[in-house]
């Protein structure tokens, strides 16, 4: 015989109290005594007693869902999505967060104007409680679409033009003074960059913050072949730079995955790691761990600024926030040193 699953009426008997107060406190009601609260809540797990989220939702007008969107363009933009470390620490960190605060994420994409149509409407519509942008587009106009649905957002990066939306970013300019700081310590003195498209803010700050380190040290600026964040990239970009500077001794790659490129080229053409050609990589990423030798990188805390991000959305849902302008976390990088450079 199937026992019946707990109700509010046994939570209430459990904890000696109504099965109102009961309510209030499983519908997230703020006006509830601390010390009643946490009765209530050892009621609720003595008994099993599970809310039922459908009603839960009637009385909060809240899913209990958060919509993790990423935003980009291209026909093969979930393949290089999942094929990429840098989206799997993002989800990694949210995940981690909501699910101690029994929140669900809801994995969206938004590769193309009809897709960021499709998701605005299901998330303007009430089939998330709010939603965690990350894009790969500098010009991306998914912000302001949630922005005019009233739909609480908040952002991985700061947008590339003003946006009153709330964000998580990295001081990259400060991981590329690193990674130049470093090279020039090791005593490398012909110095190559492997950049990323201009077009985004992280990659000129990141190639900025490294010319800021050489030009303090009296140095020219370096030269750039510019990849955009893939492995063939790095390594197209590498073979680039040592046919027009074979004498390159040091080299800073905008993200790990070129990094790795650039290592698996310098290997196929009898160049010593660091010996020969130092090499510094960005985000500490599994990339960076797996590499042949393992990668000296500027660590991005991903995982942290996921989570951040994720409490942030939080706060707006549940109107705990009271600054009326919206807030840009910055996160600060650390050199992480291993064996390349």
């Amino acid at each position: 015989m199937n026992r019946q699953a707990p109700t509010l009426e046994d939570v209430a008997r459990e904890a000696g109290v109504s099965r109102a107060t009961v309510s209030r406190v499983v519908n997230g009601v703020r006006n509830v005594d601390p010390s009643i609260q946490d009765l209530v809540r050892g009621a609720i797990e003595r008994t099993g007693y599970t809310p039922n989220r459908a009603a839960r939702a009637l009385v909060t007008r809240r899913t209990g869902a958060v919509a993790l969107i990423v935003s980009g363009a291209g026909d093969a933009f979930a393949g290089r999505v999942f094929a990429d470390p840098f989206f799997g620490r993002v989800v990694n960190g949210v995940v981690g967060y909501l699910r101690a605060r029994s929140t669900q994420p809801i994995l969206l994409f938004a590769e193309s104007e009809a897709a960021r149509r499709q998701v605005v409407d299901y998330v303007g519509q009430g089939g998330t409680d709010g939603a965690l942008v990350v894009s790969v587009r500098p010009d991306d106009p998914l912000p302001d679409m949630l922005l005019a649905a009233r739909v609480p957002t908040v952002l991985f990066a700061r947008p590339a033009r003003a946006t009153p939306v709330g964000c998580v970013d990295l001081d990259h300019r400060a991981g590329g003074r690193l990674a130049g700081q470093h090279l020039l310590a090791r005593g490398c003195r012909r110095i190559a960059v492997i950049g990323a498209p201009p077009d985004l803010r992280a990659s000129r700050e990141r190639l900025a913050g490294f010319r800021d380190a050489l030009a303090r040290a009296g140095h020219d600026s370096p030269p750039v072949a510019e990849g955009v964040f893939t492995l063939d990239s790095g390594a197209a970009a590498m073979t680039t730079l040592l046919h027009d500077h074979p004498e390159v001794d040091g080299v800073f790659a905008a993200n790990d995955l070129m990094a790795q490129g650039a290592c698996q080229v310098l290997r196929e053409l009898g160049r010593r790691i660091p010996e020969d050609v130092a090499v510094v990589g960005f985000d500490d990423s599994s990339v960076a761990v797996t590499c042949r030798p393992p990668l000296t990188t500027v660590r991005q805390p991903v995982e942290d600024m996921a989570a951040a991000m994720a409490r942030m959305l939080g706060e707006q849902v549940q109107g705990t926030v009271t600054r009326t302008e919206p807030r840009t976390l910055v996160f600060e990088p650390q050199l992480v040193v291993r064996e390349s450079a």
